[in-house]
């Protein structure tokens, strides 16, 4: 790790290359220097003694006091000063020198997780009156893309130096160490405002995503949410989208930590059992590598309890004790990881059937990050069976209208299908679980909604045609595993579909 790029205010500084750029340009330093600022760079803002210095930048060698002020002084003429005129290498009276903002200091690790910068958002009416807005709408997209795990985003005092400079997308990326840059624009008519932002993959220079969002300077806060919140939610599944390509193109065998986890979650999200299998035997291998990692712990205890959830076939006598106990240690090493929580605590609502811990952690989740749609979905799921029907549908349609296209709205619509078949809306259950089978045809659960919410309508043929095409996916399916395999926290909550999927002549057992 010691050889990754470090990123600090304006700077750049390459321990590999040896280089120190400051706005993508080279500064120019002899190598003394240039080891004094990695030392001080390292410390992240603390206060590097004199002793400790000499003893990293000569080392074995007797060297006098005065070499080390010779180099400070050297470094602090390369570097220049801040906008304010302060020098970037401060002393500390009797104790050393310090960096000054070395607290923004960022590592790259580009193999271990993809990184993003959101680079100021630029002024078109050229004003300037609308750059407090537009800096404001950066600062939160920063701050709630920091949520996510899955990917690094750089400081605000590393991307705003590029504000109102025309520069080649490619080398501010390089510049900064990132693989995706947002960008965007805030222009003003009036008391009209419109914010434009685009996702692009700096390599490439391909577009992922791009779009606008309209208000008023009356309900400027407002929109400053509204425009956080569905960036922040578009945004994240499309980075997980091109690093999975990205993945299977250049990295097919990587039993990198990050590669394994994307490679598995579309397996286990196609529903096919087959896919399921093969999901597990990734993460299995994986877990051998790197057997503490929380993302594979999880995601192999959400590949076990989707299978288990489902009522398919078993893979072993002890499929559900070994979920449960990936789903524990998996939150033993979360670190408030939101993702990793969801697929954790689903599996002890679901398999292990401890409501209280599964619940409360489903939605301490969605505390830690309420703009990531799985963790949205998953919510919207703890309240289906333990909480609120109507918080069930709020988080189901919340997440539907931010990310209508997710891998996860197929969950999403059955979600709301089953939250209206405990209503007793089978009309509105029919349309919701007719839209969830128009974008995957291999989920039992929407035609579970399918078959009872025509059953409950007396249309008991239409009802039998879906449990024919299910039986074709799952021939074995019997009323009694589907039971067995849902939580009972709320009985009552199942009664209309159980009693559905009995009318349509599904067997019992």
């Amino acid at each position: 790790m010691e050889n990754l790029p470090l990123i600090f205010g304006p700077f750049r500084l390459e321990p590999a290359t040896g280089r120190l750029l400051r706005d993508g340009a080279p500064v120019q330093m002899g190598h003394r220097a240039l080891a004094l600022l990695g030392v001080l760079a390292e410390a992240s803002g603390a206060v590097v003694a004199k002793s400790a210095l000499m003893d990293r930048v000569w080392p074995g060698i007797a060297v006098e006091e005065g070499n080390l002020t010779v180099q400070i002084a050297a470094l602090r003429r390369a570097m220049g000063t801040d906008k304010d005129g302060r020098d970037w290498v401060l002393t500390v009276p009797r104790a050393g020198y310090r960096l000054v903002m070395a607290a923004e200091v960022t590592r790259v690790d580009p193999h271990v997780r993809p990184n993003i910068a959101v680079l100021p958002f630029q002024d078109i009416g050229g004003a300037r009156q609308g750059d407090y807005f537009a800096d404001g709408v950066v600062e939160q997209i920063i701050s709630a893309l920091s949520r996510f795990r899955e990917f690094a985003v750089i400081a605000r005092n590393s991307s705003f130096v590029y504000r109102g400079r025309e520069s080649d997308l490619a080398m501010v990326a390089t510049d900064l160490g990132v693989r995706y840059l947002l960008t965007g624009s805030v222009q003003r008519a009036g008391q009209r405002l419109r914010i434009s932002a685009q996702l692009v993959e700096a390599e490439s220079g391909t577009h992922l995503w791009s779009d606008h969002f309209d208000g008023t300077q009356s309900d400027v806060f407002d929109f400053q949410d509204r425009i956080t919140e569905a960036v922040v939610s578009l945004v994240a599944p499309q980075i997980r989208a091109a690093e999975l390509v990205r993945v299977r193109r250049e990295r097919p065998d990587s039993t990198e930590a990050y590669d394994i986890y994307l490679q598995a979650l579309p397996l286990i999200l196609s529903e096919r059992e087959s896919d399921n299998v093969a999901a597990r035997a990734l993460l299995d291998e994986g877990l051998k590598v790197e057997p503490e990692d929380a993302r594979l712990l999880a995601l192999a205890s959400f590949a076990l309890e989707h299978r288990l959830t489902m009522g398919w076939s078993t893979l072993g006598p002890h499929d559900a004790e070994r979920c449960v106990d990936l789903a524990r240690r998996g939150l033993e090493r979360a670190n408030g990881d939101a993702a990793a929580m969801v697929h954790c605590g689903m599996a002890l609502l679901q398999v292990a059937k401890d409501y209280a811990w599964g619940y409360a952690i489903l939605l301490s989740a969605l505390e830690a990050n309420p703009n990531n749609l799985i963790v949205v979905t998953a919510a919207g799921v703890a309240h289906l069976h333990c909480g609120s029907i109507d918080e069930a549908k709020n988080c189901f349609l919340r997440a539907n209208r931010l990310s209508p296209r997710d891998p996860f709205a197929h969950i999403v619509l059955c979600g709301l299908a089953h939250a209206h078949m405990v209503s007793r809306d089978y009309e509105t259950a029919l349309d919701f679980a007719a839209k969830s089978l128009a974008i995957n045809q291999k989920f039992d659960a929407t035609y579970w909604m399918l078959i009872a919410g025509y059953a409950q309508l007396g249309r008991i043929q239409e009802a039998k045609t879906y449990l024919a095409r299910l039986k074709e996916l799952t021939p074995e399916i019997t009323v009694q595993r589907i039971i067995a395999a849902q939580p009972s926290y709320e009985p009552e909550r199942m009664v209309p579909i159980f009693d559905g999927l009995r009318m349509a002549g599904m067997p019992e057992a």
